[in-house]
């Protein structure tokens, strides 16, 4: 008996979705399009929200940014659901076993008792920190537009939550259930605390989903992770014999230089969409930027003590730096 055996090639009746296909025409699209173009609901809203009469419970008039496209933001990362999961997934493979080298090995033992009683002081309170803008993700997607504007923000809000679970941690690490309880009373009540810890309650009542993005995550992230992290516990700590706490924080340091890519490419598309946002936006920017370095101040000093001016400065310096490179001038 002899088998032939043929290929037979099936042409589908569509390429993509319409909404897609109406955008970059009928050929088959890329999931990161298929999940988030032109998903946002944009009509059939039954009545107002009661909370908030003035807007419809999608409305491209919660923010002063005028987009002519609420679906010109594109992430350069191409994270919808399915590549996020999978990209963090890696992540925290990579970070559970950098803790667990930490705690298997030992290495917290061999720390100088200052430098530990620095980084528990410096780290713990920021998971208060980390709290406040998985809020602020959250709220910016729900009050946002357009799910290429909105759909990193869920994912930011994630992020910032296994960061706060991360901290906690380390400091479990570094200490014991009584350090966790002693950074809570730091963060309500030490002087050093209170700066950022107003700037974050601050941003819990502001309405314009834009401008709470410029100010969490661009403004406050963008001072206070590479500050922090990269700076202080990278540099400063390492340098003492701290290179264990650098190992427990390798996913603060990688997620930063991966988010502040998708941040720059959102601050720049809706700069160059008009004169007007581009003021509004370096408006925005240098607010926060200038109320961020302030209240980061104090917060270094615990870490570097008498340094803490000189690299906020120098901070701010490369923020500005990396502003300009998306189109803001601050």
């Amino acid at each position: 008996m002899q088998m032939d055996l043929r290929t037979v090639s099936i042409q589908p009746l569509r390429q993509t979705y319409d909404p897609v296909a109406r955008r970059f025409g009928d050929k088959p699209a890329s999931r990161y399009q298929e999940g988030t173009y032109d998903i946002q609901s944009t009509a059939n809203f039954h009545y107002r929200p009661t909370w908030d009469p003035d807007h419809e419970i999608f409305d491209t008039a919660r923010t002063r940014i005028v987009m002519s496209d609420w679906y010109a933001f594109k992430d350069p990362r191409q994270f919808y659901y399915g590549a996020y999961t999978l990209a963090r997934a890696k992540q925290q493979d990579a970070a559970e076993a950098n803790l667990g080298f930490v705690e298997n090995h030992g290495l917290v033992a061999n720390l100088d008792a200052g430098l530990r009683d620095r980084a528990i002081a410096l780290l713990l309170p920021l998971r208060h920190v980390a709290w406040g803008a998985n809020l602020n993700g959250a709220s910016v997607c729900a009050y946002g537009y357009g799910t290429a504007f909105t759909q990193p923000f869920i994912f930011q809000a994630m992020d910032h939550l296994a960061i706060a679970q991360y901290l906690t941690r380390i400091g479990l690490l570094l200490g014991a259930e009584e350090t966790l309880d002693k950074a809570k009373e730091s963060w309500l009540a030490d002087d050093a605390w209170q700066g950022l810890r107003r700037y974050v309650e601050d941003t819990f009542v502001l309405k314009d989903p834009f401008e709470l993005f410029i100010a969490q995550d661009v403004a406050l992230d963008g001072l206070l992770y590479p500050l922090v992290f990269d700076t202080i516990v990278n540099g400063v700590f390492a340098a003492e014999g701290g290179t264990p706490i650098a190992l427990t924080t390798q996913f603060m340091t990688d997620w930063f230089k991966e988010t502040r890519r998708w941040a720059d490419a959102t601050v720049k598309t809706a700069a160059t969409e008009s004169p007007e946002n581009r003021a509004l936006i370096e408006k925005w920017v240098g607010h926060w930027r200038d109320r961020a370095a302030a209240a980061l101040q104090p917060v270094a000093q615990i870490a570097v003590g008498d340094k803490a001016d000189a690299l906020i400065a120098e901070q701010v310096e490369q923020f500005n730096a990396r502003l300009a490179k998306a189109g803001v001038k601050v």
